[in-house]
């Protein structure tokens, strides 16, 4: 993050575009949570956003498998994309327990998401913590310059601070914010890619946008596809106004196509073809 605002993520807030992104989020979030399904089958619509979530996740870190794959297997300890799949999903089973540890300590939560993603597929001594100087990192997708050990420590620390502090920025661009600095830090040996689409699924709950979580961020990254991805990832990198501001619409639009998805949930269990 460039900006030295004295609140730098209400400050992004005002970029150009990120106002309007902020409005159609909130307004996709609220017809969504004012179908009239939502008022007695609410459960069920959550467990199947955490379910298509789990796969887009897992789609982004190269385990594209189909929904209906997914929601078969039961054995995700096999091949490679197998156990991406189960650390996706994993995650997403353990975000909503983490919401009050967030607010207060967020560096536990990450390191608590990256233990419960490694399994057993990480050496034991590199889980659940920042990785240290000249360890070697698995995150394929993104090719961005990988930051050194002490710099990852720095600002691991500064966005704890801020995300402690609160303020007054929209939920969607906090999210989009600790989403991008964490692809950007990729902090630990390996899975950061999930742990940071994690972490942006734990800030919309917890900031009140989606408390039900029902507007899985993760499908429409996945439905925008791995390069659109990297593409607004790059303008997080560069860190300029306009970079930053590509990267939270490109958020906001992957918020929106998670509300679409849950709205067609919502319609099959209202038509009892759920």
């Amino acid at each position: 993050m460039s900006t030295t605002a004295s609140d730098p993520l209400a400050a992004l807030g005002s970029l150009p575009g990120v106002p309007d992104a902020v409005d159609s989020v909130r307004k996709a979030v609220d017809r969504v949570y004012g179908h009239r399904v939502m008022r007695r089958r609410s459960n069920e619509v959550t467990a199947e956003a955490a379910l298509r979530g789990s796969r887009g996740s897992a789609a982004l870190a190269g385990a594209d498998w189909s929904l209906e794959e997914v929601r078969r297997r039961t054995d995700f300890s096999g091949e490679d994309e197998a156990r991406t799949v189960g650390a996706a999903l994993r995650l997403t089973a353990e975000a909503g327990q983490l919401l009050s540890i967030w607010r207060q300590s967020p560096l536990r939560v990450l390191a608590r998401l990256h233990l419960v993603a490694a399994g057993e597929a990480t050496p034991d001594d590199a889980v659940g913590r920042p990785r240290l100087a000249g360890e070697i990192v698995d995150e394929p997708l993104i090719e961005a310059p990988l930051p050194g050990a002490e710099e990852v420590a720095g600002r691991l620390e500064g966005l704890s601070r801020l995300i402690i502090a609160g303020g007054s920025a929209p939920a969607l661009v906090t999210a989009a914010v600790v989403h991008g600095e964490l692809l950007a830090l990729r902090p630990f040996v390996s899975h950061n890619g999930l742990v940071a689409r994690t972490a942006e699924r734990i800030v919309l709950i917890g900031s009140g946008l989606d408390p039900k979580s029902i507007c899985p961020a993760e499908v429409g990254h996945a439905e925008q596809g791995r390069a659109a991805y990297v593409a607004a990832f790059e303008g997080y990198t560069a860190g300029t106004p306009e970079g930053m501001a590509a990267w939270i619409t490109h958020c906001g639009r992957s918020i929106e196509l998670g509300v679409r998805e849950s709205t067609a949930v919502c319609e099959a269990l209202q038509r009892g073809a759920a």
